[in-house]
């Protein structure tokens, strides 16, 4: 370890000496790919005026296990914005000597006077900034070589300010501002970098700025650490230890929480395990399903929907009373009589009057049967989007929606079979009662039939033609009634009882074949990554939750 970080010291002078700096350039960088730490804070308010120090670096000389800088005091101090250019600061451990520092900028230069380190630091600034408040992104590379430090670069940012200073005024406070979270996002987006956010005590932690641009460039908070300062300036009462690290640690127990029950249980090893699991993700997707049906969750409306409009349209287009036309009754009646005229009625001819008009009906039926079977299809793809679990698994997610699809599509063809079936038997068997008034209709009328020559009158066929359009009506209107039942008891109801049983009796059949480990281990092939995290995870969650127990130990130790 120490090797390597020397050998990152001594490729980061190597990129100073050679102008790679980090900056925005169209060039290959080095400098971008070596790791660093990045300390960000933005300066405090009180009173519409700056606190007089620079914590960010304060808390360093102040951290022992860290043992930076010893107690040199040599970083900017004063009121207004004290760091306005980034300050790469290099620390090279001496073995044994004075220590002493040397600038990016003046390489053969030797400070040992870390006061005018100090004074060097502001007058290079002014040199690129002027003496003005403005923030510049051009860094200052300093190197300090000590007995007391341990080998380390970090990176000192201009902290974003948030009111106007003295001269500072307006215009160039939004404009330093703008550059400063530029120039602090310039450094942390650096995967390579380490975020050290430093935040005051005496503040609330959710409204800190350093805070908000680590989260957006590390959401996950995996390369980010949390420095509390300012711990004198609490209110009376308040405890550093209750309120910046239990907090904190309460508050990161409950996003591993989420993190973990958002990726889902782990794998079973055994085989029992993984198909009670399987089982267990079946019934939630089986019960979200029902839940559409059943109105908990929108969707199941379409299907009434189908049954009030949609049927009813489709039978009212199919215009019987076109069909019935007298022209269409005069074919059909003389084509059913053949060479032989009919005796009293034309039987035949009203019986093929009224199958040719009722199997018309079959077109809105099957379009029912199959609106139904669409919306159920759909109401299955929603489902398997809602079940969290099938979200884990991209296998067993196939095998389930392709599951319930093709008992949809059994269950659609069940539903067309009895559906037709139903307007067959309208065609198979006409009832009789409702042609028995005919004769009297023939007495008050006279009967039409009493010449061979005037049988096909424009009367009679008007007559035959109006009591077929009655009775076609009448089955219709059951028709529309029975359709519907058809539907809801072999796709609706059906769909409800046993979705998912044709895979389940197959998930039954791998296990006596004693294939049951190998096939549903291919069922349950999580994504080796979210396994992965899910195991980092836990492990950083058992670690909080053990810091989370001795910060309780010492509260109740109070």
């Amino acid at each position: 370890m120490e090797n390597l970080i020397s050998l990152v010291n001594r490729l980061q002078r190597a990129c100073t000496a050679l102008g790679d700096n980090g900056e925005e350039t169209a060039l290959p960088t080095l400098w971008d790919a070596l790791p660093s730490i990045a300390v960000v804070g933005g300066q405090i308010v009180v009173n519409v005026e700056f606190v007089g120090y620079l914590t960010r670096f304060l808390v360093l000389e102040s951290l022992q296990y860290l043992k930076v800088l010893s107690g040199k005091t040599f970083l900017p101090r004063g009121s207004g914005i004290v760091t306005r250019r980034p300050l790469v600061l290099q620390l090279h451990r001496l073995d044994e000597g004075r220590e002493y520092a040397e600038f990016g900028h003046l390489p053969r230069r030797r400070f040992t006077d870390f006061a005018a380190v100090r004074k060097e630091i502001a007058d290079e600034t002014d040199r690129e900034t002027g003496r003005s408040n403005q923030i510049s992104t051009v860094p200052i590379y300093l190197s300090i070589y000590s007995p007391n430090v341990v080998n380390l670069t970090l990176i000192d940012l201009p902290g974003p300010t948030k009111v106007a200073v003295g001269e500072f005024s307006v215009f160039m406070f939004l404009l330093s501002f703008v550059i400063a979270t530029v120039s602090s996002r310039s450094y942390i987006e650096k995967p390579n970098c380490i975020i050290l956010v430093i935040s005051p005590a005496n503040q609330d932690l959710a409204t800190s700025d350093a805070i908000k641009i680590s989260r957006e460039v590390d959401p996950k908070g995996e390369r980010t650490f949390g420095v509390l300062t300012k711990i004198d300036l609490m209110d009376k009462g308040t405890d550093a230890v209750d309120v910046s690290l239990q907090s904190l640690i309460n508050k990161t127990v409950i996003e591993l929480e989420s993190e973990l029950s958002r990726l889902g249980k782990p794998i079973a090893t055994d085989a029992g395990g993984k198909l009670y699991m399987i089982m267990e993700i079946c019934r939630t997707f089986d019960g979200i399903f029902k839940e559409h049906l059943d109105g908990v969750r929108p969707g199941g409306d379409k299907i009434y929907n189908v049954f009030d409009n949609q049927l009813p349209a489709d039978l009212k287009r199919l215009q019987f009373d076109k069909h019935l036309a007298m022209e269409n009754v005069r074919k059909l009646i003389t084509q059913a009589d053949g060479y032989q005229p009919h005796l009293i009625a034309p039987e035949q001819g009203y019986r093929r009057l009224i199958e040719t008009a009722l199997i018309t009906i079959k077109g809105p039926a099957e379009a029912a049967v199959d609106a139904v079977h669409g919306i159920l299809t759909e109401l299955v793809h929603k489902a398997i989007n809602e079940t969290v679990e099938l979200k884990q698994y991209p296998s067993l997610r196939v095998e389930v929606g392709n599951a319930a699809i093709e008992s949809l599509d059994r269950m659609k063809e069940e539903s067309r079979k009895a559906t037709l079936q139903l307007v067959e038997m309208e065609n198979s068997y006409l009832t009789v009662d409702f042609f028995w008034k005919l004769p009297q209709d023939v007495e008050k009328g006279g009967n039409p039939t009493h010449s061979i020559f005037d049988r096909y009158n424009d009367s009679y066929l008007c007559r035959i033609g109006t009591t077929v359009l009655s009775y076609v009506n009448m089955v219709c209107g059951s028709l529309r009634n029975s359709i519907p039942k058809s539907i809801v008891y072999c796709q609706v109801r059906e769909a409800k009882r046993s979705l998912l049983d044709h895979f389940f009796t197959d998930l039954g059949k791998k296990e006596y074949l004693g294939e049951q480990g190998k096939q549903l281990g291919k069922l349950v092939d999580e994504d080796p990554a979210i396994m992965q995290r899910r195991l980092s995870l836990a492990k950083r969650l058992e670690l909080y939750r053990a810091a989370e127990a001795e910060i309780d130990s010492v509260a109740w130790s109070k």
